[in-house]
């Protein structure tokens, strides 16, 4: 009888299943040119956004110079005001996704370490909240704060509290049944040091490389709301704004209304893309 012994795999597929995916790739590398566009907005446009140019309005992308991506209704250039439309949409999704995850932490705690009337109360709640489309919910608490950037910012954050909240959960209850966490408790350590030190890092941990998807999320609901007049109001330079704007000269110019898709649906993809190879490796998972 003969045994087979595992050889170790060649140089090249070992190379190949550590180098990043092209997909990985193109992701970080738009990525890397919306943050540079978030921060210094006039190396890619050095054009007011706001200023109505004396070039004719409506003019299609790459018939001009001073124009790479042609201009609206107003003539004013679509790159400056793409660019320095940038930071408010990555704000929309960063900020709203840190308020979610606060929230979510602080009512996941709640629920996973207080008594079973408490976790009752707060899990029913929630299940509640999860009922209601998370646009909807947003809707709502625009319609008690009122409109604006801040709001909306608010809004989409408050609105997906309950996501990370069942996770935060989730994990409390898996990370205080740890043997480190009864061994702390057992030398007398108090509580509050206990949560603070153990039970908050390990039980948010796995939620932190989640929000990393949900920010994608949070810039495509904070662009639908600006879309529908909820957000930023024009003629702030805006990608929710900017599509809005676009729908309304759509039989003049469709691409007033392509071009900001676009943008918006690549950031979204490529976050959505760094975010899920982010948890494969959290999982210590490798792609296929």
């Amino acid at each position: 009888m003969t045994t087979t012994a595992h050889l170790p795999a060649p140089r090249g597929v070992w190379l190949r299943s550590r180098l990043p995916r092209p997909g990985i790739v193109l992701a970080a590398l738009f990525l890397l040119v919306v943050a540079v566009a978030a921060v210094v907005p006039g190396l890619l446009a050095a054009q007011d956004p706001l200023a109505i140019g004396t070039d004719p309005g409506f003019l299609p992308p790459f018939a001009s110079t001073a124009h790479l991506l042609g201009t609206d209704q107003e003539g004013r250039d679509v790159l400056s005001r793409l660019a320095h439309g940038t930071a408010p949409s990555l704000v929309m999704g960063l900020g709203a996704t840190g308020i979610a995850v606060i929230g979510g932490a602080v009512l996941g705690l709640l629920a996973g370490l207080g008594s079973r009337a408490t976790e009752a109360v707060v899990m029913r709640v929630l299940d509640v909240v999860l009922a209601i489309p998370e646009l909807l919910l947003a809707l709502i608490v625009i319609a008690l704060l009122g409109t604006g950037t801040e709001h909306a910012l608010l809004a989409v954050g408050v609105a997906t509290i309950p996501y990370y909240s069942r996770m935060v959960r989730a994990q409390t209850h898996v990370v205080r049944r740890s043997g480190y966490v009864e061994a702390a408790t057992g030398l007398g350590i108090h509580q509050a040091s206990v949560i603070w030190r153990h039970v908050l890092p390990n039980a948010i941990k796995p939620v932190l490389v989640l929000a990393t998807i949900g920010v994608g999320t949070a810039i495509a609901v904070g662009a639908s709301l600006s879309f529908l007049g909820l957000g930023a109001q024009p003629p702030a330079p805006e990608w929710g704004s900017m599509l809005a704007a676009g729908v309304q000269y759509i039989s003049v110019d469709w691409m007033l209304v392509a071009i900001p898709a676009v943008v918006i649906t690549l950031t979204v993809l490529s976050v959505t893309v760094l975010g899920q190879d982010l948890r494969r490796r959290a999982e210590g998972r490798t792609a296929r």
